[in-house]
Parts: C-alpha cells; structure tokens; sequence
C-alpha cells in the first residue's frame, strides 16, 4: 500500500447511531432523529465532527464485486464485513473473504466523507463497463481486476468534480491501469 498500512489506522469506531445517521441522510429522511443520553450525544457529535473519517474499497476474495463504504475505524470495519465481528453490511456477506483495495483518507468530516462515497458509487454505476476483448478470454480473470479498475475510473472521474487536493489515496493493487495521488 502506498502511504502506510491499513492496519495502522488509529481511530474511534464507528457507532450505530452516527451510521444510521449518515444513512438517513442518504436516504433523503431528514426528519428522522436519532435519541441520545448526554453522554452519546456527546460522542455523537464528536465523532461526526472528526477528522479521521474515510471511504474505503473492498474486494471480495473469491467472488468479482467490490464494496465502497465509509468509516472513522476501518479494521474494525473490515473485521465486521468479514465476519469477525457483529455489523457487517448484508451485501457483504456472500463476497467474504473481502480485502482493502483503496483507502481514501482526510476529509474534514462525516458530510464531506458520505458526500464522497455517494457521489463514487454513483461515477461508478454511471460508467460504462467496457471489457476488452483479451480479457474476456482470460479464465484466470474472474472479474476483480476489471471491477478495480471500473471503480479507478470512476474515482478519476470523481476527482473532476470534487476537491481532492486534501486526501490522501492509498491503492493497495499495483495492477490497475494508472496511479493514484
């Protein structure tokens, strides 16, 4: 990986209410309003309020899909999607084992970082997937590599329309197409 190690990643968990909150965002219900205790509202508000949220990508292992999510605590987050430990997102759970393919790090807080994730899966779902005839005939290549590099081009995209000159991008796949900042 480029820019250190995954595994090195220093930060507080992510908690159901501050998710549920960023989901709920996305889904458009605003109205929708999450109880607290003084205390979790309190580590509510500093945990969307941190500066050590990131968006990542994973890799399934055995099957070709790919997963973009964000997080304050990404091997933790890993550790859900594999299984290991509770709250793992359902799409995840046929593609296990997953790995980390990108690690988007910096932004200013959860908004800027759900904003992010939103508008990648959305580049991706938007681009054209066009395989090229040699790689149809690979047996070998059941996918993975044409996804990443499917998710590399929408992130290329992405930084058309979205300030990136504060993140750092960390690719953990030496064979995609092109590097990254």
């Amino acid at each position: 990986m480029v820019g250190g190690s995954v595994g090195q990643i220093d930060a507080m968990t992510l908690s159901g209410e501050c998710m549920e909150s960023c989901n709920t965002r996305r889904r458009g219900n605003l109205n929708k309003k999450v109880s607290h205790s003084n205390h979790q509202q309190r580590r509510h508000s500093e945990m969307c309020s941190s500066s050590s949220w990131s968006v990542y990508l994973i890799v399934s292992a055995h099957l070709p899909k790919t997963y973009v999510g964000v997080t304050t605590n990404f091997s933790r987050r890993l550790k859900q999607h594999n299984g290991e430990l509770k709250g793992g997102a359902k799409a995840t759970r046929a593609g296990r084992p997953w790995v980390c393919a990108c690690l988007v790090q910096g932004f200013k807080g959860r908004s800027e970082a759900c904003e992010f994730e939103s508008k990648w899966k959305s580049f991706s779902r938007k681009l054209h997937r066009k395989r090229n005839i040699e790689d149809l005939g690979k047996k070998e290549d059941h996918g993975s590599l044409f996804l990443l590099q499917h998710r590399e081009a929408a992130l290329q995209r992405l930084k058309g329309s979205f300030d990136c000159s504060h993140l750092e991008i960390n690719w953990e796949f030496q064979c995609l197409s092109s590097s990254s900042d």
